[in-house]
C-alpha cells in the first residue's frame, strides 16, 4: 500500500538519511497565514482530504495554471484552457507545516500517472503543486526527491512544480462538494476512500467535530 510506504518514509527512512521530521507546533504565536494551490485530479477530492485538517483555515475549489481569465468548468474539463482543477488552501503554518500538507497530498493521490487520476484523464487532472514562494518550491522538490530516492513508487513521480500565477474559483455548487453530496456514487466510491486514508494516517491532525 502506497500510504504505508509514505508513512514509513516519513517516520523511519528520513531520520536514517539525516533528515528531520518537522512536527507542528501545538501553540499559536501569530495570526500569520500562508497559501498553497494544489492539483491532484478532481478538485472535489482535493477539497475533501484537506478541509478537515487542523490549521487549514479554508479550501476553495477552482482552476489554476492556464492562460484564460475566469474559465468555465466546461471549458476546463474539455481541456481547452491549460488550467488544472485545483484547490487553494489557506493555512496557519504555526499549526500545520507545508511539509505536513505535502505528506497528505502524496498519500491521497497517485503522483506517478501523467495527466491522469483514475478515470479522470487530461492535463486538467494533472498532479501539480503551484508554489507561492521559493521556500515552498524548495520543500516540495526536496520531498519529491526523498520519495523517489526511497523508491516509494515503482516509477518516478511526475508531479509538476510550477510557480503560482492565477486561481479562478469555481461555481458555488463545486464548493464543499463532498459534505453536501456524500450520497452520490462518485463521492462514495472515489472520494470516501481518500477521506478514510486521511483518517487512518493523519487522524491526529483532524479537526474535532
Amino acid at each position: 500500500m502506497i500510504g504505508h510506504k509514505i508513512i514509513k518514509v516519513v517516520i523511519f527512512v528520513l531520520p536514517m538519511l539525516g533528515l528531520q521530521i518537522q512536527a507542528s507546533n501545538v501553540f499559536i504565536n501569530s495570526e500569520k497565514m500562508d497559501t498553497v494551490t494544489l492539483g491532484a485530479g478532481c478538485f472535489w477530492c482535493v477539497e475533501a482530504v484537506f478541509q478537515d485538517l487542523i490549521g487549514v483555515e479554508s479550501v476553495a475549489s477552482g482552476f489554476s495554471g492556464g492562460n484564460i481569465i475566469n474559465p468555465s468548468y466546461r471549458e476546463v474539463v474539455n481541456g481547452m484552457t491549460e488550467h488544472a482543477e485545483a484547490c487553494q488552501l489557506v493555512y496557519n503554518p504555526d499549526i500545520i507545516s507545508f511539509r505536513e500538507l505535502m505528506e497528505v497530498f502524496f498519500v491521497t493521490h497517485d503522483p506517478t500517472t501523467l495527466n491522469r487520476q483514475g478515470n479522470d484523464v487530461g492535463t486538467q487532472y494533472r498532479s501539480v503543486i503551484f508554489y507561492h514562494s521559493d521556500e515552498q518550491r524548495r520543500q516540495a522538490n526536496e520531498f519529491i526527491e526523498e520519495l523517489n530516492n526511497a523508491k516509494v513508487y515503482d516509477v518516478p513521480i511526475v508531479t509538476e512544480l510550477s510557480p503560482y500565477k492565477n486561481f479562478f474559483i469555481a461555481d458555488n455548487y463545486h464548493q464543499d462538494f463532498f459534505n453536501l453530496n456524500g450520497e452520490q456514487p462518485y463521492c462514495s466510491f472515489i472520494i470516501q476512500p481518500k477521506v478514510e486514508k486521511v483518517k487512518k494516517y493523519f487522524g491526529d491532525k483532524l479537526k474535532k467535530k
